[in-house]
């Protein structure tokens, strides 16, 4: 059985590991008619080309969780490297009732918010949650994608918004 303090060192020590990946930052969205929130997230993955599916890992006590547990519906905002005010508004620098007055905020039929502006927009039909320690990891099978032409992601890395560079082919 490991010690109390050992497995503080393991938690700081994977919170260090994966701060050093790299990581594509969105923006995860859910919503209907009477209520919308958002929060910036990185711990995103494809699941399934067929069908094609992705997954996100939400924390159980946000706001967020909840609305995706009751409407069974999300959309990834990809971010472009134009969109770090808005991550850093989503990531808790702007209280929650305004978020959606910075960017370019448009909204399906059923109130699902979504920004125009993204890299790209990949909306989410849940399909499976899975609980996990702090996490709920949903499984949403993508319904549609929208793609806007040549932008660069916003990359998130050891604390800090980056950018890729191409490697040279050797």
């Amino acid at each position: 059985m490991k010690t109390p303090t050992v497995v503080a060192e393991v938690q700081t020590a994977f919170r260090d590991a994966m701060r050093g990946i790299a990581s594509t930052v969105s923006i995860v969205t859910a919503g209907d008619r009477s209520r919308g929130h958002g929060m910036t997230a990185t711990a995103i993955t494809s699941v399934s080309l067929d069908p094609p599916a992705l997954l996100v890992c939400i924390n159980r006590k946000t706001l967020l969780h909840d609305i995706i547990s009751s409407t069974g519906r999300f959309c990834v905002n990809v971010l472009a490297q134009q969109h770090r005010e808005i991550s850093n508004a989503f990531s808790g620098g702007v209280a929650p009732h305004e978020r959606f007055s910075m960017g370019d905020w448009s909204e399906t039929e059923d109130g699902l918010k979504y920004l125009t502006s993204a890299q790209a927009r990949i909306f989410c039909v849940k399909k499976l949650a899975i609980p996990f320690g702090t996490h709920t990891i949903f499984v949403g099978e993508v319904g549609d994608v929208q793609i806007a032409e040549n932008s660069a992601p916003l990359l998130y890395q050891n604390s800090t918004y980056c950018s890729s560079t191409p490697v040279a082919a050797q």
